[in-house]
């Protein structure tokens, strides 16, 4: 939200609306929901290629000699072992090891690195950072109005792309970005994503952003590019088995209870916020495993929504983080954390108590989806 309540625009709002998407409230955001049909969004990344406004990410820029120092104390990654042009999946968690984010920290040059928060905690991860900076020589700076963020994710997407630019693209490894121009415009060419399909994410001045979105639509035509709203970007990153903070990840959890604690760099030099409460949480989980985030497919056609109780033998086994119809799959899915007892590939007897009634689920292994290379 802004200061004064009213939901935040993003630089191709007046665009969306000529679209005709239906608009929604996302982290104090005014975004696009659908432009269409969910599931023609869907399998159009899937087959083909989607557009997607994604301004609302919020963009942290730490600059300075101790810039590296900073985030290495700041997050538990390993930032500094990031080169210069390479990406990192990382997150921020509070002293007692829960997590504040999961976060994409670029490193864009020998003393300058991006942080990528989600937009709900952009504030949060700034505040944080900005605390955690007392005594480094390094500067943290709020750059959420500095960048408006286009994403074109699926299989033609590298080809819609190199139209447009002469960046080295196929150079671009996953998770590395470089500077470059596209359709004329200056931009952070990012190979990212929260689908499970090859794409790009790309940072340009929110001036730009209504010129590049026409620019990429126009080179998309012949390729079946279509605008994507964040609906089918959630069931595409559920498929992809990708969490969602508020849902796979809270405060409440640890990397460790989430299943993510090889994101947690112990062996790097010098201290960072929450160590102690980490190992204790990493020896515990090794102990006395903690709930495991699984994959659920209905074997019926009712949808388990974020909540809801995983059951078996009568028993309350875990709950329901994520749910919704998989358009790849034909059949409801579910990330859900249960017991480790109930968590193998397989298990039988498993269901989601959906209003009163258990609904047979089958466990099943992250992803549901993966691409093939």
């Amino acid at each position: 939200m802004s200061s004064t309540g009213e939901l935040r625009h993003t630089a191709l709002d007046a665009l969306h609306r000529s679209l005709g998407a239906t608009m929604t409230d996302f982290a104090g955001w005014d975004m696009p929901l659908r432009y269409g049909s969910e599931r023609d969004e869907h399998n159009a990344v899937r087959t083909k290629a989607g557009l997607f406004d994604l301004s609302h990410m919020g963009e942290i820029t730490v600059t300075g000699p101790q810039a590296a120092a900073l985030l290495d104390y700041a997050l538990v990654g390993n930032i500094g072992g990031v080169k210069p042009g390479r990406a990192r999946y990382t997150m921020i968690c509070r002293a007692d090891g829960g997590i504040l984010d999961d976060l994409i920290v670029y490193r864009l040059a020998e003393t300058e690195y991006m942080v990528v928060a989600n937009a709900s905690n952009a504030q949060v991860v700034l505040d944080a950072l900005a605390e955690r900076s007392a005594g480094f020589d390094a500067e943290v700076r709020d750059d959420r109005d500095a960048y408006a963020l286009i994403a074109v994710q699926g299989p033609q997407s590298p080809g819609i792309l190199k139209s447009l630019t002469d960046a080295d693209l196929d150079g671009l490894k996953y998770y590395a970005g470089l500077p470059g121009t596209v359709a004329g415009v200056p931009a952070l060419i990012a190979r990212t994503g929260y689908t499970g399909e090859d794409g790009f994410e790309l940072f340009v001045k929110p001036e730009h952003a209504v010129e590049l979105w026409q620019a990429l639509t126009k080179a998309g035509e012949g390729a079946g590019l279509v605008p994507c709203g964040l609906s089918c970007r959630d069931t595409l990153r559920l498929e992809a088995g990708m969490p969602l903070y508020g849902h796979e990840l809270s405060t409440s959890l640890t990397p460790f209870d989430a299943g993510l604690g090889r994101v947690v760099k112990f062996e790097k030099e010098g201290d960072f916020v929450g160590r102690e409460a980490l190992r204790e949480a990493a020896a515990r989980a090794e102990q006395n495993p903690p709930r495991v985030l699984v994959g659920l497919v209905a074997e019926g056609r009712r949808v388990p929504r974020a909540g809801y109780a995983v059951v078996a033998g009568g028993e309350v086994i875990g709950e329901v983080t994520s749910g919704a119809p998989s358009p790849t799959l034909g059949r409801p899915i579910a990330m859900a954390y249960v017991d480790a007892a109930h968590a193998a590939p397989g298990t039988t007897g498993v269901g989601v108590d959906i209003r009163g009634s258990h609904e047979p689920y089958e466990v099943v292994a992250l992803p549901f989806y993966k691409r093939q290379k």
